[in-house]
């Protein structure tokens, strides 16, 4: 007897598997910023400068010639360094890398591949925070054992707090130059604007030290008032209000990365 088809029939379930895509997404973004780490970690020419100069420059400073006066100076530089490490590795990280993929075709390869919307930055963002992290805990680490710095538990949890959080504006900052210059001006550029930013900003030296019209007009510049945050922590800050300072980084950070997006959906 033939067998009757029931037409009428509900279409069967598409396939289960096919469904859950979240966890396949968080991996992406997991291994893109994983692998991100672990080349520039490879990268002598970055991780050594990186992580190297500032603790270099805090042994010498803050510790060597800081141990001859009152011990004040390696509890400022803790505090002024551990901004001027997370800046370099943010300015660095962002800057002169998106410049070199970017010239030599990497970024628009990344961009056609199958991954995630924004899994290519968001692993440089988190690979900036790593480098920061490592930066400022060899600083306390420096602090606390050879400086002779001593601060309550709750100071040495903020300050690596502070310095990690802000590296956010400098990340945006490296974004949009990366987006501008070519790989072989990249690191020339990043550099005329990251020393002269340290300096005019306190980092190196406290700014009533310096003349008095740099003195004015410090507050122009983001690592001020990021070192400003940091100094308040030990302390030492020239005072002023913690919500101008937070409110004038995220600004910083809000432009930045407003213009680097404007340059990468007009030129990739």
């Amino acid at each position: 007897m033939d067998t009757m088809i029931d037409t009428t029939a509900a279409p069967a379930a598409a396939p289960a598997a096919v469904a859950p895509r979240r966890p396949a997404r968080i991996r992406s973004y997991w291994l893109e910023a994983k692998y991100e780490f672990v080349r520039l970690l490879r990268t002598p020419m970055f991780a050594v400068p990186t992580i190297a100069f500032p603790a270099l420059f805090y042994l010498l400073f803050g510790v060597a010639l800081g141990s001859r006066g009152d011990g004040q100076a390696a509890q400022y530089l803790l505090a002024t360094y551990g901004v001027f490490g997370v800046m370099g590795a943010a300015l660095f990280g962002f800057g002169v890398s998106i410049a070199v993929e970017r010239t030599q075709g990497l970024l628009a390869l990344k961009r056609a591949l199958p991954m995630p919307p924004g899994a290519y930055l968001l692993a440089k963002m988190a690979m900036a925070m790593l480098f920061s992290t490592l930066v400022s805990l060899l600083l306390l680490l420096l602090a606390a054992s050879l400086g002779g710095v001593v601060l309550d538990p709750w100071q040495w949890a903020l300050l690596p707090a502070i310095h990690v959080a802000g590296a956010l504006p400098f990340c945006a900052m490296g974004l949009y130059l990366g987006t501008r210059v070519s790989a072989n001006a990249a690191p020339v550029v990043v550099n005329l604007l990251y020393l002269p930013m340290a300096f005019l900003s306190g980092l190196w030296l406290p700014l009533r030290v310096l003349p008095d019209a740099l003195a004015a007009a410090a507050p122009v510049w983001p690592a001020y008032h990021h070192a400003q945050l940091a100094l308040k922590v030990v302390g030492m800050d020239a005072g002023g209000s913690i919500a101008l300072h937070v409110l004038v980084l995220v600004a910083f950070t809000a432009v930045f990365f407003g213009l680097a997006r404007a340059r990468l959906a007009r030129r990739g």
